[in-house]
């Protein structure tokens, strides 16, 4: 009977432990995380204008893993020992016979005065910070932004940025409070979001030129103050500030000799299998895989990651040659509290819809579906 384990309880976590069920109902599967729970991050945009509450997006998982034959391991990892068979936890060690390292990335805090900056996805509290910001501004600025990695193109979110500039200005409109608070949407970038595709990146400046949305593009950012977003290209006075930093590894991965991208994720190949080792698979943020720089860090891949990565160590396991890869595809509705713009690209070409109100209850269904497999 195989032992394998799986560190994190996100997106990737729990598709790669689906799928090692699914393919195997003898392994002895292990979750390794601080708590049994998922934050459904998607929904955080929600949180603001109290769409969601912070408590409708903690999903507990313990039925999950129960239905599942899933042991759950509470800590956190903090290196590997004995080749990678050993994970070393804050609560003990968990030996395994497989790993997959699914416990996400870090955010890149380097900037000076980033403290004053709001991250949304680092999770609920934060959404929660930006709602109890927006609610006691009476008049003023909000700066919204995202950066990325000099050394991973790829290891940038930018997409929930958008979402948020977006549904902040739904929201206050809808409160009559639109014409007392400036939005400015700023990014180092000159064409920002060209991943998304040229059609897509179009539609959204297009829409914040219709929504009287300020922005301050191609200038590479100093830092923050407490008022103020501070670039190259001169400072944007701000009363409340919400940036997504890009992406790298954990800190605990430098406990470890595996090998690193120069952005500093895991390196992996084409079948998420961190390169040059045996038995040992990377799926999502923590991994930096082989394809297209504009290949996203967002939930949709990072599942399509963590299938491949499951099927592939049961195949080494059993002694054949791992041959799954993963499509790389680009998925998102970019919502605004009472529509949303479908954006997909792929290998083969890009499509962008102009924002609809039947995407804004298409993410909301995706949202219903996704989650009632936990409960």
């Amino acid at each position: 009977m195989q032992r394998i384990t799986i560190i994190g309880t996100g997106f990737a976590a729990l598709s790669a432990a689906r799928k090692l069920r699914q393919f195997d109902r003898q392994a002895t599967i292990t979750v390794i995380a601080p708590r049994p729970v998922l934050i459904y991050l998607p929904s955080l945009i929600w949180i603001p204008s109290g769409l969601r509450q912070a408590s409708d997006l903690v999903i507990p998982l313990e039925n999950f893993f129960k239905k599942h034959h899933i042991h759950f391991h509470p800590g956190e990892a903090t290196g590997l020992t004995n080749g990678g068979r050993t994970v070393v936890t804050t609560n003990g060690t968990v030996d395994n016979d497989g790993l997959i390292i699914a416990c996400g990335g870090r955010f890149i805090k380097k900037l000076p005065g980033i403290e004053h900056a709001i991250t949304p996805c680092e999770g609920i509290g934060a959404a929660v910070q930006i709602r109890d910001g927006l609610e006691a501004l009476k008049n003023g600025t909000i700066a919204l932004g995202f950066a990325g990695n000099p050394n991973e193109p790829t290891a940038m979110r930018g997409g929930p940025i958008f979402e948020f500039l977006f549904a902040l200005d739904t929201q206050l409109r809808r409160e009559r409070r639109r014409d007392q608070i400036k939005l400015v949407f700023f990014n180092p970038m000159s064409n920002p979001g060209n991943r998304l595709g040229e059609t897509a990146v179009k539609r959204l400046l297009a829409e914040m030129k219709r929504r009287d949305i300020a922005t301050h593009l191609g200038h590479k950012l100093s830092g923050f103050e407490a008022d103020r977003v501070r670039t190259e290209g001169g400072d944007i006075p701000a009363d409340l500030i919400i940036f997504m930093p890009g992406l790298t590894g954990n800190t605990w991965f430098d406990s470890t000799d595996l090998p690193r991208s120069p952005g500093g994720l895991l390196k992996a190949d084409a079948h998420c299998r961190v390169e040059g080792r045996e038995y040992i698979y990377v799926a999502g943020d923590a991994g930096s895989f082989p394809g297209p720089d504009w290949m996203p860090k967002q939930a949709h891949m990072a599942d399509l990651q963590a299938e491949a990565a499951a099927e592939n160590l049961l195949a080494e396991l059993d002694g054949r040659i791992p041959n799954k890869t993963f499509k790389v595809e680009l998925l998102c509705i970019v919502d605004s509290l009472d529509a949303g713009m479908l954006i997909r690209r792929t290998k083969k070409g890009s499509l962008s819809l102009p924002a609809l109100g039947v995407m804004h209850n298409a993410k909301a269904f995706f949202e219903s579906w996704y989650l009632r497999r936990f409960h």
